[in-house]
């Protein structure tokens, strides 16, 4: 245990940890974990210590790591198998020499991994590719697949995005269990309001009128968003106020997503893949511009800046210090941008070019507190000091 924040750190080549002190300085790194897996994503219940990795590929299968001793050990539950388990389970020199043994995954070959993880009311869900939702009630170690979203009518004709379709975002409501949201690329935004017994598809531009910078052959048409959502919170308060990072801009929805605004204007561009809310006032959040999904994904001009707003969307403004000015080709993608729930907020984010960076105080100013990571998949931050 340690007295300061602990980020949860995916990548490319399995899990790292990066432990702060209270002043969230003096960070001390441990991993790689999970047996050198691709981890996608990663959360913690801060009530009980226990941490989750959520990850896997073609190869391996899809699975959610476990661990209840602060990262020391970790325990698979595989949810599908991959092409290395047809290897072995033929093979009986190849099962060997990895270790393997022959059991049962929950899903069989229906899914390739896992992209997001979210605990919340007890109940610990997983975003997969392809889209489903798939949730366990004892913490990791059953699942049960959600039967209305594999149901969904009209889903056969959902269009992938570039990383396949993936449901990479879920989101909770903090005081009622039956509100969940999803970001899924490209399908979009969908809601339930019954604790997934039914969902809505939520896409709806309300100032369509008003976007005139989208000219992606993909961009919105018809008063949509354009379906193909990156990341997705809603922010502290009553009433539902979301905000997403589209493949085309932000958006901000008053309304739980039946409705979303364009606040885009201001940025140095449309394309990103993270947003990040503030822990106590809904109107301030950051984000990270890329130079377009054609362009390269980096930073516009490469000169590395996360984009802060505090009214909502209305007008942003660069926070560029201790971030590379020149020179900078990285990409942050959608679930590496995190933030703790301290006063002053600490926001985190990490590239793929394997640098962590922490801001102690609410985006300002920036240090590098890790660097010759694997690609960074995802940063989560978390409390487990007590």
């Amino acid at each position: 245990m340690t007295d300061g924040p602990t980020l949860l750190v995916g990548t490319t080549k399995g899990a790292f940890l990066l432990s702060g002190d209270r002043s969230r300085t003096g960070w001390k790194l441990s991993g790689p974990h999970c047996g050198g897996w691709p981890i996608n994503h990663m959360v913690a219940d801060p009530a009980t210590g226990i941490l989750w990795a959520g990850g896997g590929s073609d190869w391996t299968g899809a699975g959610v790591w476990r661990s209840t001793d602060g990262g020391a050990t970790w325990t698979l539950s595989k949810l599908s198998t991959g092409t290395i388990d047809d290897w072995a389970a033929n093979d009986p020199d190849f099962a060997a020499f990895i270790g393997w043994q022959p059991g049962e995954a929950a899903f069989g070959k229906s899914l390739s991994s896992v992209w997001s993880l979210h605990f919340a009311h007890g109940l610990l869900h997983a975003g997969t590719k392809p889209a489903q939702i798939v949730t366990s009630a004892d913490h990791g170690l059953t699942w049960e697949m959600g039967k209305a979203l594999a149901a969904f009518p009209g889903r056969e004709d959902w269009t992938p995005g570039a990383a396949g379709l993936v449901l990479h975002t879920i989101v909770s409501h903090p005081g009622d269990p039956a509100k969940l949201w999803l970001g899924i690329s490209a399908a979009g935004v969908f809601a339930t309001e019954d604790g997934g017994q039914s969902w809505d598809r939520r896409n709806r531009m309300s100032n369509a009128g008003a976007c005139v910078h989208h000219d992606h052959p993909a961009g919105p048409r018809g008063g949509e968003t354009g379906h193909c959502v990156h990341n997705m919170m809603r922010a502290p308060g009553a009433g539902d106020v979301l905000y997403q990072q589209n493949h085309h801009g932000v958006f901000r929805s008053p309304d739980g997503g039946r409705s979303w605004d364009d606040v885009t204007e201001g940025l140095p561009s449309t394309f990103g893949f993270p947003i990040r809310v503030h822990p106590r006032d809904p109107g301030t959040i950051w984000t990270v511009p890329l130079n377009g999904d054609t362009q390269g994904r980096f930073p516009p001009g490469a000169s590395a800046a996360v984009w802060k707003s505090t009214d909502g969307g209305a007008t942003w403004g660069p926070r560029q210090q201790g971030l590379p000015a020149e020179n900078c080709f990285f990409t942050v993608l959608r679930q590496a941008m995190a933030g703790d729930d301290r006063d002053p907020a600490g926001v985190y984010f990490g590239t793929n070019s394997g640098s962590v960076f922490a801001s102690r105080d609410e985006g300002e100013t920036w240090d590098e507190i890790a660097r010759h990571l694997p690609t960074v998949l995802s940063v989560e931050a978390v409390d487990l000091s007590g």
